[in-house]
């Protein structure tokens, strides 16, 4: 008689068979190529409780049970001051998907009350600080995030778009702020629609964005919301229409700036001008 899979188990079968190609491959991929993972780290895996997150938890827990370099995960929670529904949620899905989480408690969302508008820069900044502090506390060496391919590239065109620079968002980088420790993005080669894909298959609820700035995020289907981001993504879209190669050919141009062809560019804080060896 054939065992009954549990409900975790269903989910990790699912990610290296149905969505080998679209989610495993592409994540052993960007592992590799960027030497995310080496051998005696301990990782403190972010949790926001959205989707990106609790996959990057679970693929990090499959790339720990079969590769041969041997490595600690930490899954680790920050609550900036979740509702009480948001907050069970996310241990309710942790429970599910048998991740370990370890909370701890912020003030972020009171703080960001008070400075207007919508502090969404503040309050990205003081996240990725207490993350930080939280997991050098705890021992570890590198914090996981689960920015994907997507954001790679709607960064890099919101930058060009509405920030006057051509910026990436690199796979991995150091901390300025907390000596020895470094930022990795596990998922840089994974496409969103794979991963909602993924959460549909397995009829999956998670959390969006809890913040009481962003409320209409929750009515959205890609959990953007009405947004600089969000107008990017229809842009890219409505591209892909005609050139369904768009988003891969943004995600070459970034491994192979020529500056050779550039009249200005900025390193390590100074601006150059071609000039200079013209």
């Amino acid at each position: 008689m054939p065992r009954t899979l549990e409900k975790h188990q269903l989910v990790e079968r699912s990610i290296i068979k149905k969505y080998r190609k679209e989610i495993w491959n592409p994540f052993i991929e960007g592992v590799k190529n960027y030497e995310l993972v080496n051998e005696g780290d301990k990782i403190a895996v972010c949790i926001s409780g959205g989707k990106d997150s609790m996959l990057m938890a679970k693929l990090l827990q499959q790339l720990q049970r079969v590769s041969e370099t041997k490595f600690e995960l930490v899954f680790l929670c920050m609550d900036p001051g979740y509702n009480a529904e948001n907050r069970k949620r996310i241990e309710d899905n942790a429970a599910l998907l048998k991740i370990p989480l370890t909370v701890f408690e912020s003030d972020i969302f009171a703080v960001t009350e008070n400075v207007g508008g919508k502090p969404c820069y503040l309050c990205a900044r003081m996240r990725r600080g207490h993350l930080y502090a939280k997991a050098k506390e705890l021992g570890c060496n590198k914090i996981a995030l689960g920015h994907h391919f997507s954001d790679v590239i709607e960064t890099t065109l919101l930058g060009m778009l509405y920030g006057s620079q051509l910026q990436a968002m690199l796979p991995k980088l150091h901390s300025t702020n907390f000596e020895g420790m470094e930022l990795i993005r596990p998922m840089y080669c994974i496409n969103e629609s794979s991963i909602l894909a993924w959460v549909r298959y397995n009829e999956l609820e998670f959390i969006q964005c809890a913040c009481r700035f962003v409320n209409e995020y929750s009515n959205s289907e890609d959990g953007i919301g009405e947004s600089k981001r969000r107008e990017v993504k229809a842009l890219i879209a409505e591209m892909k229409k005609n050139n369904p190669e768009v988003e891969h050919n943004i995600f070459k141009s970034i491994h192979s700036v020529c500056l050779d062809t550039m009249p200005g560019y900025k390193t390590e804080g100074e601006f150059h001008s071609f000039l200079e060896k013209y």
